[in-house]
């Protein structure tokens, strides 16, 4: 067993293991860490615990010391640079005729570098910007392109639902979402509907897709014909969470319907068909682009 604390960098950063030595600290304290870029200024999230060796990375590195009022005021000053340089960015940015769009300056706390974020349709040519920010900061300078998920990340924002962006309050890190999953929701397949602030699919549509997946597994497809106490019926429409089905019936004065629980009935035929309508079937290419740029989103994270 060995004694770990957790650290995040960033608001919605991933936490990092660190070992505290002697130190004791408490959730929320401020400490200055040794990483492989040099030294950092984070946040205690998860105090002196004892953690199994086999569930650690080695080596850890170590925590050189709590944050005193003289690093505290030293951050600040970084997150004074870090206003600045996005207004000289941005001015620099116009002066270049540079056709990209200024996100987010990070400043390194060591000083070592500063790190501006960006997005653009293309490759961009920013030797010259990346001159003149080097001769007024004196230090390192580096460009990262985003992607629009990672932009609409930093600049915050609401969602449908009303409450403010998964991707800005718990969401660290992004996972491909796909059609497949807005089907099997039975959620309408009109992309401004199921498309989030970035323009790409919404995050939230991966939150229940494993639970309908299993579920989806023991129930019939619309149209398949089952055998229930009333006699043979038709499937006409399932209610996936809640394990129920809608059978329609034949008879003499047409049709009528009636919900079972999945477990009463029996299924003699089962066939799988592609229930979508007119409008979906509009919105069916724009979706599958979507999908697309959502799989390279993914990549370009992954490789940044």
């Amino acid at each position: 067993m060995k004694n770990i604390i957790g650290v995040r960098f960033k608001k919605l950063g991933k936490i990092y293991f660190f070992n505290p030595k002697y130190l004791k600290v408490e959730k929320g304290d401020k400490v200055i860490v040794e990483t492989a870029q040099g030294e950092e200024y984070g946040e205690v999230l998860i105090p002196n615990r004892k953690i199994e060796d086999e569930k650690i990375l080695e080596p850890l590195k170590i925590v050189i010391r709590i944050a005193n009022h003289k690093d505290n005021k030293h951050y600040e000053q970084c997150k004074k640079t870090e206003k600045e340089a996005f207004k000289v960015c941005q001015e620099k940015i116009k002066k270049h005729k540079l056709d990209m769009n200024l996100i987010d300056v990070e400043c390194k706390f060591d000083g070592s570098k500063i790190l501006f974020y960006f997005t653009a349709e293309g490759r961009i040519d920013f030797r010259e910007l990346v001159k003149d920010l080097a001769a007024i900061y004196k230090t390192r300078i580096e460009l990262r392109q985003i992607g629009v998920r990672d932009q609409v990340k930093r600049i915050g924002g609401n969602g449908v639902c009303g409450r403010e962006l998964c991707c800005c309050t718990f969401l660290r890190d992004f996972e491909a979402v796909s059609i497949k999953m807005a089907k099997e929701q039975n959620i309408s397949l009109n992309p401004s509907k199921i498309s989030g602030n970035c323009g790409r699919l919404m995050c939230c549509l991966k939150y229940e897709d494993n639970v309908y997946a299993e579920k989806l597994e023991r129930l019939p497809h619309v149209g398949a014909i089952v055998k229930t106490e009333d006699g043979e019926g038709e499937v006409d429409s399932i209610e996936t969470l809640k394990e129920r089905v809608k059978v329609k019936f034949q008879n003499e004065e047409g049709y009528s319907y009636k919900r079972y629980d999945a477990k009463d009935i029996k299924v003699i035929k089962d066939v799988v068909q592609e229930q979508i309508n007119e409008e979906e079937i509009e919105h069916q290419k724009e979706l599958e682009e979507l999908e697309n740029l959502e799989k390279e989103d993914i990549k370009e994270e992954e490789d940044i």
